[in-house]
Order: structure tokens, then sequence, then C-alpha cells
């Protein structure tokens, strides 16, 4: 894809410096974790020192504060998004940060690993690669345990819980949750890594990272009392479940809304969704029976409705298509809108067609290339919610616009369209 040709690109190929400033980020990380009451337990840690992998659940900004403290008082570079060094590449840098763009296949982010280990550090990765979007576990690709037999140096998991209900993707303010935790494993030593298969290596990195933050909130008796935990709900639950209508969900204060059948759902303090009833009732074909009351539990009606997207796919129906403005990111200085474009995602993929300063572009992606894709809800509290494309020299930000949609099943199309191609795995 030819795209501003004439712009610099961030320099992927710097290699990481070392983790400056490190009593700076021990004062300024620490609040955070008091403030929530944060707990930190280790599990076969007893004279485990770097270098190692520390592979870490994703959920809110504040897993970095966790990450940082759980490995007192050594050294760990960061594998970070390239958004998160606009406007302060200079201050990662300095503490060590490592510039990605998501979703990639970039060998230069094997290279600069390979120097912080050797140097006797800690490498953090979030192989999730995005927020959960509902505080359980994200899809997580093979290619991490390749990584790990490949540098052969423990493998640390560090798995939060309390950081999504505190402050969800799609309704980022601090909800106040008290008694966050986090649990510190070497999960494979050194010997581990040589007697293990890939594939044996990932069974067990992926049954360290099975998570559920709402279950864990309700099995402790967690209440919430933030007002409005409710709101922006209905980007993870587009879909209701009594009359089937997609993109129809409003969530504001504590009650979820479908628009179409009336249908409503009080979210409780302890994160559990009870039905209200509808005012009318919508009927359904019988091959997609209506559900009488929803779900309870948010991650339950999440899967429902990846199942079926995962129908849709096994029809070979999935299609969506849409106008689009595009913000691009060739560096971390500033965003650059390159104006309206063809947005479309379907059997074969995604598809971008635009034009800008006069010249045409085009990004094509095969559904086959891509186990996931990484979006924005509300991106930066202004833009809106987006769907993050990435080439190792380009990251574009695209928002469909003028059109019911809605980027959670954008995403959950990816993985499912993935899977479908692959047999079900995910290897890459």
């Amino acid at each position: 894809m030819k795209l501003l040709e004439s712009v610099p690109r961030f320099d992927m190929k710097k290699a990481p410096m070392r983790m400056h400033l490190r009593p700076l980020l021990w004062l300024l990380t620490k609040p955070t974790l008091l403030v929530h009451r944060h707990r930190l337990t280790k599990v076969k840690m007893d004279g485990l020192k770097p270098p190692y992998i520390l592979l870490c659940n994703h959920n809110a900004f504040m897993d970095m504060s966790a990450a940082i403290w759980a490995v007192f008082p050594h050294r760990v570079n960061f594998i970070v998004a390239i958004d998160g060094f606009i406007g302060r590449e200079w201050l990662l840098r300095l503490i060590g940060c490592i510039c990605k763009r998501k979703f990639t296949n970039d060998i230069q982010l094997l290279r600069h690993i390979k120097t912080v280990l050797s140097r006797g550090d800690i490498i953090a990765v979030y192989p999730e690669a995005r927020y959960s979007l509902c505080g359980t576990t994200a899809v997580l690709p093979d290619s991490v345990g390749k990584m790990a037999k490949l540098f052969k140096v423990p493998v640390v998991t560090l798995i939060t819980h309390g950081h999504h209900v505190n402050s969800p993707f799609f309704n980022l303010p601090d909800h106040g949750v008290l008694g966050t935790e986090a649990v510190m494993t070497q999960l494979l030593s050194e010997e581990d890594l040589n007697k293990l298969s890939v594939s044996e290596i990932n069974e067990k990195i992926r049954e360290a990272f099975v998570y559920d933050d709402y279950a864990w909130q309700k099995e402790r008796g967690i209440r919430i009392t933030y007002k409005n935990r409710a709101k922006g709900l209905e980007k993870v639950l587009y879909q209701c479940p009594v009359c089937r209508t997609e993109f129809h969900m409003h969530g504001d204060g504590t009650l979820l809304k479908c628009s179409a059948c009336n249908a409503q759902w009080y979210m409780t303090e302890l994160g559990e969704l009870e039905y209200q009833g509808a005012a009318k009732r919508v009927d359904t074909p019988d091959t997609q029976p209506a559900l009488s009351e929803g779900f309870s539990h948010i991650p339950d009606w999440y899967e429902w409705e990846r199942q079926n997207v995962r129908e849709e796919v096994r029809q070979g129906v999935y299609s969506f298509s849409c106008s689009a403005v595009v913000k691009a990111l060739p560096n971390a200085r500033k965003f650059l809108d390159i104006g309206k474009a063809d947005f479309s995602h379907d059997m074969a993929g995604f598809h971008l067609a635009g034009a800008y300063s006069g010249e045409e572009y085009r990004l094509d992606i095969p559904a086959s290339e891509l186990y996931s894709v990484h979006i924005e809800y509300e991106y930066l509290g202004k833009f809106g919610d987006c769907v993050d494309l990435n080439t190792l020299t380009d990251t574009l930000y695209v928002y469909p616009k003028d059109c019911l949609f809605s980027v959670t099943k954008i995403a959950l199309a990816t993985e499912e369209l993935y899977r479908f191609y692959h047999g079900g795995s995910f290897s890459l």
C-alpha cells in the first residue's frame, strides 16, 4: 500500500533503552495500587531472578503499575502500541518501552526482546494485545509459545483481577474497586521449555490465562456503587437476546436497554444483569429462538454474540460495508486525517480504499492472515468507535460513519474468520 511515502515513519529498529527513572516510576505508580488496596501473591518465584519473560493479562491502564511493582526492584521493558507514544516518544523510550504495531508479524520485535533478555532484564509482554472487552481472556496466538521456546528463559505470568470491573474498556472512569489482586507465577522454567513442545507450552500459557473479572467480583462480593456503571455496555453487548436485533442497545446509568423491543436489564452492584422485562415482543425465526430473559453474566452474553457471528461465518454470509473516516499514525508525532474511504469486512478479510492528496490507495488484509484486530471505543473521547488496521509501516484508524455498526462484532468476526480458515486454531 502506497500512502504518505514522504512522511517519516517511527524508527522501529532503534534499540530499546534500559529502564531509567525507576524511582520516579515507583513513586508515580504506587498511589494507584494503594488506593485500590492492591494485593500481590507470588507463586514459585523464590530465588528467580531476571532475565525472564513476563506475560501479563490486559484489562486497564493500571496493569502497568501492577507489573512495575510485581518485578520490583528489577528493570523491565514493556512492549507498547504506537499510539501510546504519541507526543511522548522521548519519555517512553527513556523508560524502556518498545513500540509495536498491533497484530503484525514483526521480526524486529524479536531482536529487541533478545536485546533486553541478553542484558539480564525482564521483558513484559501483553499477549492479548488489547484491553479485554468484557474482563475475560482474549485470543492468545501460538506465536507466544514459539517465542518462549526460542529464548529459553523462564516464563512468568502476571494475572490481575479487578482491573476490568474497576475501569471497563467501555466505561473508563475509575469505579472505586477495593481489593484488586495480581498473581505472579513462574509458569515455565528453562528445564520445562527444553522438555516441552511449542503446543504444550501454549497449552500451559492458555490455562494460566483463564480469568473472569465479573465472576471474580461476584465471588468476593465486591459491590460497585458507581452510578453510571452500565454506560457504554452496549459497545460490548450490541445484540439483544430477546429480539436478536443488532446495534439497538443502549447503556446508561444502571440500565441496558434495547430500543427495538424495549427490553431492559438492571446492572447490579455485583456486576450482574437482572432482566426487567420488555414492553413488546418481536418474533424471531424458529431457527433462531428468542431468549426469554437474556443473560445475567456479561461474558455469557458476549460469547452468545460470538456464537452468532461464528454461524454467519460458517454459512459464508458474514459481511459489513460502510463509508469511513480514516486517520493515519505513521509516527509518534500526531494523527493525520487522510479523509474518507470505502471500508468493508467480509469472508475474504478487510478492504479499505480511498484517496489522499490526489492519489488513490488500497489496503487488503486477508482473513486468513489476521487472527484478531484492535478496536477502540470513543477513541480519545472525541473520535468515536474505530477499527485499527496495521501494516509494518502504517497504522490506520478507521471510523465507520453513517451506518449502524459495532466494532465489537467486527473484532469477533475477525477472530472467527481466522478460526474458519485455520480449522479452529490460532497458529501464527
